[in-house]
Parts: structure tokens; C-alpha cells; sequence
């Protein structure tokens, strides 16, 4: 299965379910590179970014599960490197 390198963007408005992203980052944490979250206090949302090395279904799974969380919003860039 070919892995491939993306970042995912990821913007959680005020009421979003924290908890739940974070049990979903840690489900997938064997394919995380590194994360990092920005607190937006001024407009009351929190911004991370995770890089992930993963097999391209895994990445759309965890894109999928994520984007229906409510008052989350995220997109996803690929690398073009492929394993």
C-alpha cells in the first residue's frame, strides 16, 4: 500500500467537540508526524495543523471522520512524494 505525506488543516469553532478530535488524532497517532494547535483567542477558534505519513485511505478516513464533527472545518493537502 503506497503511504503519502499530507497536512491537514484544521479549524474548531467555539462549541466544537475537542475531546472527540483528540480521540481521533490518537486512533490514527502511529501515522501523525507532528501537530500543531494555535489558540485564536480574539475569534474564539483553535487552529492545528497535523502531518501525517499515512496510506491514502487512511488519510481520507480520518479527513472524513473529522469533517463531519460539527463546528470543525478541514482540508487536506498531498504531497506528491509516494512511497
Amino acid at each position: 500500500m503506497d503511504y503519502r505525506v499530507a497536512v491537514m488543516s484544521i479549524i474548531v469553532e467555539q462549541g466544537g467537540p475537542v475531546d472527540v478530535l483528540n480521540e481521533l488524532l490518537h486512533e490514527y497517532s502511529e501515522y501523525i508526524i507532528g501537530r500543531m494547535g494555535i489558540p485564536y483567542r480574539k475569534r474564539g477558534i483553535n487552529i492545528i495543523s497535523v502531518v501525517i505519513d499515512a496510506p491514502q485511505d487512511k488519510i481520507a478516513a480520518l479527513a472524513g471522520k473529522l469533517g463531519s464533527l460539527p463546528n470543525i472545518s478541514i482540508k487536506t493537502a498531498y504531497s506528491t512524494v509516494q512511497d
